[in-house]
Formats: structure tokens, sequence, C-alpha cells
């Protein structure tokens, strides 16, 4: 995302727990592969032959065959390795081809003698921000994000909602302007919109 036009800390957005109401939607030694595992603590491998998870955060500056390069928010780069069982999540399960250079991912893996980290899970231009709602249409929310203002895209069959603790619901009819929410989703660099995964209300 533009942090220098928008403002966005996506370093922040990364590090900010997601609460509740998701499904674990699979699962490896290192942790689950949906969107909130993606903003869980670290936790210890349940492979005794891995001591612990490795992760990594940036914007991807160029793809060579199966490595992405990342350039990180604070300097750091990064070389992230796909392998055939690596778990990539772009508001929907997807493959590598949906990965791009200039997208944001955050990445699991395991650290590997040549310097790369091998990625069980990659969650791509993932994002989880606090907003307060300023608009409602059919297709799309309108937010304000801090002194930003940020456009929600509903995306058939994918966006849900959940009020008060309640079950997720695709029926977001209760969704009030002036409701603070929570949103969990997949930015798109193009434009500066999120499509929303979910957006929870009353947490």
């Amino acid at each position: 995302m533009s942090e220098t036009r928008k403002g966005f800390d996506r370093r922040r957005f990364l590090t900010t727990a997601a609460v509740g109401g998701a499904t674990i939607v699979g699962a490896s030694a290192l942790g689950g592969f949906d969107a909130d595992a993606a903003f869980a603590a670290p936790t210890p491998s349940l492979d005794p032959a891995i001591a612990r998870s490795t992760f990594a955060e940036g914007r991807i500056t160029a793809i060579k065959g199966s490595v992405l390069e990342v350039a990180g928010s604070y300097g750091e780069k990064n070389l992230i390795q796909l392998t055939n069982a690596t778990s990539i999540w772009k508001l929907e399960t997807v493959t590598a081809e949906s990965v791009h250079v200039g997208d944001g991912l955050y990445a699991r893996g395991v650290p590997m003698p040549d310097g790369t980290m091998a990625a069980d899970a990659v969650w791509v231009n993932i994002v989880n921000l606090y907003v307060t709602v300023r608009g409602i249409e059919k297709k799309r929310l309108h937010f304000s994000h801090g002194r930003n203002a940020l456009v929600g895209n509903i995306v058939e069959k994918k966006t849900a909602a959940a009020f008060r603790g309640g079950a997720l619901t695709s029926n977001l009819s209760q969704l009030k302007i002036g409701n603070h929410a929570q949103v969990l989703g997949a930015w798109r660099p193009e434009d500066d919109s999120v499509d929303i995964a979910r957006i929870t209300v009353g947490h």
C-alpha cells in the first residue's frame, strides 16, 4: 500500500491482533493457513525437527522462478522460497501465478542454509484495519482510517460480517454509518482499495 501517499503503516497492520470469527481452513506444523493466522503470535513448531518458525514482511521487488525478493518495511531484504507445499492467501487460496511484483506480503516459514526462507504460508496484500464506516453502497463501503479515506470492496461469496460477537454472515444489513469496525482483507495496489474478507462490528 502506498505508505507515503496514504500514510498507512503495513507493519502495524501485520502486527495488530485479529479477533474471532474465522475458521481454520488448514494447518501445518508451523500453524494455520487462514487470514487470522497471519496475525497470531509465533508458536513452537509441532514438528520436533523444526525449532521455530520465521516470519518476513514487505513489498515484492522481483520474482525469480519460485523465489520472491522482498524489501521489508525497515530496509531489510528477504528471499522467500515458494514450494509445492506453500499455501498462498490473497482473499482466498491462490496459486503462485497470482503473486506479482509490487504486492505486499507476510510470510511464515523455515530458514534455509542458503539464506532463503522456505515458506509454508504466504499472505499477499493482507491488511487488518480499525475503521469508522462513513458510507454504504451496494458493492462497496467507505471508511475513515485515522485521517485517511478508504474504500472497501464487497466481494460476492467472499465478504462476511460479524456483529457483536455473533456468527459470520454475508448479510451486511446491520451495518450502520458511524459504526466502528475491524476490517480484515486484501489490499488492491492498483487503486489503494481493500477487498473485504471480514468486517467485525462490536468486538
